[in-house]
């Protein structure tokens, strides 16, 4: 977010919310060491200031000296957090860059392969529901963990903790719930980092154009 633009006052930013003003909202999500980070930096690279990414949630929450315990109670509270981070990052982001595509590092609906128990208890303690939430979203790119083909999946991020194991426990969670999403599309694992993220970029400008066409008809 660039620091010398001016917030908006909380009316306007209700208004454009409210409207959906915004240009179109893709969230890049998947199991952990998918490469949607790597992903979303090259295409903003790529595109420049056609694209506004919103950081992921998690990481600023976990980073930021939020607390990261693995009791019941603790993790509720986390996602209680990240979801109204991850939610509010949005909406400022959408209000700020209003023409601009909006690219998620993660969604709101991932907090509930995360929830201890059904995932429906977690949209139940959030006061929303899975529909609501996808609603959200114009399209996904769903990247498949590099755990399902065994690989590390480390990527160099400080507060990611998950074992192979619970990556692809959590991929394949993930995968389920955005899977009701009409505009979502799954680039798998591949040996060859390059090759993957190569077509996942492809994937994405796909989509970017398909939206943008949609928008002006």
């Amino acid at each position: 977010m660039d620091p010398q633009l001016p917030c908006p006052d909380d009316d306007a930013l209700r208004t454009r919310v409210r409207n959906g003003t915004h240009r179109c909202r893709i969230v890049l999500t998947g199991g952990p060491g998918g490469g949607k980070t790597t992903a979303a930096d090259l295409f903003r690279r790529e595109i420049g200031e056609r694209v506004v990414i919103v950081p992921e949630a998690a990481t600023l929450v976990f980073s930021g000296g939020f607390p990261r315990c693995t009791g019941a109670a603790a993790v509720q509270s986390s996602q209680h957090a990240i979801y109204h981070v991850q939610r509010n990052l949005e909406d400022v982001q959408s209000s700020l860059y209003p023409d601009r595509i909006l690219l998620c590092d993660r969604g709101t609906v991932d907090g509930a392969a995360y929830w201890p128990g059904e995932p429906d208890g977690f949209f139940a303690a959030l006061g929303t529901s899975l529909e609501q939430e996808l609603a959200r979203y114009d399209g996904v790119i769903f990247f498949e963990s590099a755990a399902i083909g065994g690989m590390g999946i480390e990527g160099g991020n400080p507060v990611r903790t998950e074992s192979l194991a619970e990556a692809a426990v959590l991929d394949a969670k993930l995968r389920t719930l955005w899977s009701r999403h009409p505009r979502m599309v799954v680039v798998r694992h591949h040996p060859s980092f390059l090759k993957k993220i190569s077509f996942g970029l492809a994937e994405l400008d796909a989509m970017v154009v398909e939206l943008d066409a949609r928008r002006a008809g």
